[in-house]
């Protein structure tokens, strides 16, 4: 999973305790299942495999092998040219040499330092960018009909820079407010700007930027025409809005209080001078197919999908320390309870109606992007994706009798999770933490801007989840210590694993497709 949860307070690792067993009347799996889903998450935690990060030698390993058990379970290629795999084209940009900056205002011009004053993303798509643009203020930056949102209404953004601050109104549901967030680039650019820089308080600070690049120079986190991306410091947007209709004060009060915020022109004008360098390199997803049965409905396919890439090593570890981000939990459980639920449709001798598509993805730690280029060069015919079960991140270290369906007030695979759920003695829980907009955060987010419906599944808090969640967070996440010497209950994965057998079973033979509910913000296609 991406660097993107809280860690735990401190009250709250003193609150772990011993788990409780599962109640009577939660399902048991067999050892069989529990020992092939060991047998998985040790081999794609293993040592050798350098914490499996995208591009890296260790992800090609974990690949080959995720390859080899998908054609020992029947199923066939369906990746790139006939293949098991769909290589995804990566770029990482970095700033060469230090950009220059001017800011005309009010026929006076003064240079901006860079990383102090402002910072701009290296670009994926231009190596020289000269360019010189007026700055527009354009509020939030949001222009969304459905919620009757419009901060570009009466304002010509068309070449020029929008200004914007960061988050979104009060009011707005946690993960329609964190969707917004991410799409003000999209926005932007099709009110034909040419770039935007975000107000968000404090220094800015440039960094490096990975994104897919196809061959046709499409980048999966630039929209076309959208030269820059930025933030200014608080003191230069003071500056930008001295002498305007409303200071900058006085717009942040405004926010505060959450009264509406109006653009207007800033009368001033930025030109830059940038350069970055590039390094290309590629990674593969890996996707197998169990051809459904029926004659009409296997053109169909319910997607599982995990992601195989997780951090890989620590630069300038110190002697003997742990380097290895082995990411047994997040993601090698995943991917080994997506193996589960296909080797329980072999088994059970009855292809499902549907086709069942399983794709390991790449590079959800660099931000969704391998999920993302999928999303967008689908190896299947996107319409025929009736259903996506996200598997990211189970933890298993504890009896869980409960799941969490992030995303399921949306669509009718909530439905298909509590029944399948009620079949093993496991209900379903509520978002344990919505201020965290985490329908938003995961792999299957890029399907759902395509109008698929998804949702990520997790473990959820019950019978004792939240402090080994809470303890899982702030001692293993994203660190050395997500590996094998954790007490992982191979018996409660092998359970997750069939819990998501009979949802994708359930998805598979229904009749029907699985559909947005009504009224649903995410109900059609998003971009």
């Amino acid at each position: 999973m991406r660097h993107r949860l809280l860690a735990a307070p401190l009250a709250a690792l003193l609150l772990a305790a011993a788990p409780p067993p599962a109640p009577a009347g939660v399902y048991k799996a067999p050892a069989a299942q529990a020992e092939r889903v060991r047998a998985t998450v040790e081999f794609l935690a293993d040592d050798l495999l350098e914490g499996r990060a995208a591009g890296k030698r260790g992800h090609e390993v974990a690949a080959v092998y995720l390859a080899s058990r998908y054609r020992a379970l029947g199923l066939e290629p369906a990746g790139e040219n006939g293949s098991w795999y769909q290589r995804v084209p990566f770029r990482r940009a970095a700033t060469a040499g230090t950009p220059t900056f001017a800011l005309t205002s009010g026929g006076r011009t003064e240079a901006l330092a860079a990383n102090r004053d402002i910072a701009i993303r290296p670009s994926v798509t231009e190596r020289e960018r000269k360019m010189a643009a007026e700055l527009l203020f354009v509020g939030y930056g949001l222009r969304e009909p459905k919620l009757r949102l419009d901060d570009y209404a009466g304002l010509d953004a068309r070449g020029k820079i929008v200004v914007v601050l960061s988050g979104t109104p009060r009011g707005l549901p946690s993960d329609i407010a964190a969707h917004l967030s991410q799409q003000k680039d999209e926005m932007a650019a099709a009110a034909g700007a040419v770039g935007l820089i975000e107000i968000g308080g404090g220094n800015p600070s440039d960094r490096e930027v990975t994104d897919w690049v196809d061959s046709r120079g499409a980048a999966g986190n630039v929209p076309a025409g959208l030269r820059l991306r930025g933030s200014v410091s608080r003191g230069v947007a003071e500056r930008l809005f001295a002498g305007k209709p409303q200071s900058l004060a006085a717009i942040l009060q405004q926010r505060a209080a959450g009264q509406p915020v109006r653009g207007f022109p800033l009368g001033a004008r930025l030109s830059l001078d940038a350069r970055s360098n590039w390094t290309d390199f590629t990674s593969p997803a890996v996707i197998g197919r169990l051809p459904g049965s029926d004659p009409v409905l296997a053109k169909q396919n319910v997607l599982l999908m995990g992601h195989l890439d997780h951090l890989g090593m620590k630069e300038n570890a110190k002697p003997g320390e742990d380097a290895i981000y082995n990411g047994a939990l997040d993601n090698a459980a995943g991917v080994a309870t997506m193996l589960e639920a296909a080797q329980r449709f072999v088994d059970s001798g009855q292809r499902p109606r549907r086709s069942l598509l399983l794709i390991a993805h790449t590079g959800e730690e660099l931000g969704l992007l391998g999920a993302s280029y999928w999303a967008s060069h689908a190896t299947v015919p996107l319409s025929s994706v009736t259903a996506a079960i996200d598997l990211d991140m189970p933890l298993p270290l504890y009896d869980f009798t409960d799941v969490t369906a992030f995303g399921a007030e949306h669509s009718t695979i909530a439905d298909t999770v509590a029944a399948a759920g009620r079949t093993m003695g496991i209900s379903v829980g509520p978002d344990p933490m919505p201020e965290q907009g985490i329908f938003t955060r995961s792999d299957h987010y890029p399907l759902v801007l395509k109008g698929v419906p998804a949702i990520l599944m997790f473990t959820g808090h019950a019978n004792g989840g939240k402090p080994v969640w809470d303890r899982f967070f702030s001692d293993a996440y994203h660190r050395a210590g997500d590996d094998l010497k954790q007490d992982i209950n191979w018996g409660a994965l092998a359970r997750y694993g069939e819990l998501n057998y009979r949802i994708a079973r359930t998805l598979a033979d229904s009749p029907q497709r699985a559909t947005w509910k009504p009224g649903s913000y995410f109900a059609k296609a998003v971009r």
